[in-house]
């Protein structure tokens, strides 16, 4: 299988970018090779002008089961256990996540399927998600000996911390209508709605300024763990430099003059 194959690439009139985990042998697992395919994806798509949205999806029944075990196991045959190949392949799937966060788009997350242990970091990493209600959530490295530390870095940021907790260390499945009600996805619809309603969220994200969103996105996850009053004076400051900026001026002449406003994304 080669590397064009496992990630797929599509992209609409609208500037909707939609990539799709396409390695169902290996239930999309988070292989060296899916890794370095995600994380050009990302940084490419984050700096295309044409790329508004993105939609992260899968193919088959697992949305995304974590890292390759098989692959990973076959590291240990490296020096010293394999723990050189372990922090590559742990900086590169940190890489990934941090990309997500750090690409400029708004990145959704369409789950059809499982997300267990990364997989389920990557869903915890994305600005939103929408689930089938079918589709399942767990973080299970307690079952194996290898507790979720990674994965839970996004899942904290997620949820509450004893929803986090019960999931990391019991390792259980959380059905798609209770990672909603605890926030880890905003939604979960039936299968058969599961595209349609992620693309009517993501068309109606691409209708707005790109400039204004890359300002909130980045701003949002800069504020969130700074202490309250260094959180509204960095928020401030944003504020103040957006008020100054052309499409906040248009947008604010056309809610007054009352006509759709003409975006020119600066």
């Amino acid at each position: 299988m080669t590397e064009q194959t496992i990630l797929l690439r599509e992209q609409d009139d609208a500037g909707i970018l939609r990539l799709t985990l396409n390695d169902t042998a290996r239930r999309n697992a988070l292989s060296e090779a899916m890794l370095g395919e995600l994380g050009a994806a990302f940084i490419a798509a984050g700096q295309d002008p044409g790329v508004r949205v993105i939609i992260l999806a899968a193919t088959g029944p697992a949305f995304c089961a974590g890292h390759d075990l098989k692959e990973m196991t076959a590291g240990r045959a490296g020096p010293a256990g394999g723990k050189a190949y372990f922090a590559r392949i742990m900086a590169m799937c940190s890489g990934v996540m941090q990309a997500i966060v750090h690409c400029p788009k708004p990145v959704i997350a369409e789950v059809a399927g499982i997300a267990t242990a990364a997989g389920c970091q990557l869903v915890a990493s994305c600005d939103l998600a929408i689930a089938a209600d079918t589709a399942q959530f767990s973080t299970p490295g307690v079952h194996i000996g290898l507790f979720c530390s990674t994965p839970m870095v996004a899942l904290s940021r997620n949820v509450a911390d004893k929803h986090a907790m019960e999931m990391l260390l019991t390792g259980d499945m959380t059905s798609a209508v209770r990672a909603a009600e605890i926030g880890l996805v905003n939604r979960a619809v039936p299968p058969e709605d599961l595209r349609d309603a992620t693309m009517q969220m993501a068309r109606k994200i691409a209708g707005k300024s790109s400039m204004t969103l890359a300002t909130g996105k980045r701003a949002y996850y800069a504020q969130r763990d700074m202490p309250l009053a260094q959180a509204y004076a960095y928020a401030s400051s944003v504020m103040v430099d957006n008020m100054l900026a052309r499409d906040a001026e248009e947008g604010i002449g056309a809610f007054i003059e009352k006509r759709a406003a003409q975006w020119q994304d600066a």
